[in-house]
């Protein structure tokens, strides 16, 4: 190899580290206004403490919550008391010397993070955006909106259904009359909290399948083969984002399965416009 080649060679070397490094210094910087953001509304909701647990994480338990009092509306419309859920609160308890601290600060942070999320989004789609083709970019227009929309919408899902439900159903079952009911604050906080925050998550079904089609990992008829073992792991998701029951999992599975069947035909819209 020639003097003058070694050079070129050397310089392009040097080039693709520089844009190696300047790209890492940008995603740092997105990741740093992001953690920024998640810091700033954790404060926030730290110091909002009796908006957040009375009026938010502690109220799906409580009589007089919107879906508490739905279901019993339903109830006497339809003449089923048993609809009628969580009329007698169930107690919660601390023991452990930090644990209500603790839990504060826990909290804090998971509703910054879910509040921050549509940021989130938005960072990782400027840092990505510079890398798409100009269709690329304009097929993901709108990205962020519908992934936010999804996630919020699953967040809503979980609080006002699954959250209710689940307590209603955990926090009254009994093995023998002798046997009171006392939760400890860290298994509700979690119970809550954790299933809420992984049902977004999950409800982001769509967008995946979306750009694993486009990408062309998964096509429509790969999806159609594979119904039956889509619906095992469904269930098998459920089972983990969800409480220990099979009403829960069941509440779970039912959304994720309709948006399965959504996202098939999300592959076959992008597989239709795919150039042959």
């Amino acid at each position: 190899m020639s003097g003058k080649a070694k050079q070129q060679k050397e310089h392009e070397e040097g080039q693709e580290a520089m844009s190696f490094w300047s790209h890492l210094e940008e995603l740092r910087g997105h990741l740093v206004r992001s953690a920024i953001a998640v810091f700033l509304l954790a404060i926030g909701a730290f110091i909002a403490k009796d908006i957040v647990f009375d009026y938010v994480i502690l109220a799906p338990k409580e009589p007089y919550f919107f879906t508490n009092r739905a279901f019993c509306w339903l109830a006497e419309q339809i003449s089923t008391p048993a609809l009628c859920i969580n009329q007698n609160p169930v107690d919660i308890i601390n023991i452990e010397l930090a644990g209500q601290f603790k839990t504060h600060l826990i909290v804090s942070l998971i509703v910054g993070l879910i509040v921050a999320f549509p940021y989130i989004l938005w960072e990782f789609w400027r840092f990505v955006k510079p890398a798409l083709h100009p269709k690329e970019k304009a097929n993901s227009r709108g990205a962020v909106v519908v992934t936010s929309l999804l996630f919020l919408a699953g967040v809503s899902f979980s609080y006002f259904l699954i959250a209710p439900l689940t307590i209603n159903f955990l926090g009254s079952y009994q093995v023998s009359s002798m046997v009171a009911n006392q939760i400890a604050l860290s298994s509700y906080i979690t119970t809550v909290t954790m299933v809420t925050f992984a049902t977004g998550l999950v409800f982001e079904l769509p967008v995946i399948v979306y750009f694993l089609s486009r990408v062309g990992i998964l096509t429509p008829e790969f999806m159609k083969r594979n119904r039956k073992v889509a619906f095992i792991i469904i269930i098998a998701l459920s089972a983990i984002i969800t409480p220990p029951d099979v009403f829960s999992q069941i509440l779970v599975g039912i959304p994720l399965y309709g948006l399965y069947e959504v996202s098939i035909g999300i592959s076959r819209r992008v597989n239709n416009e795919r150039p042959d």
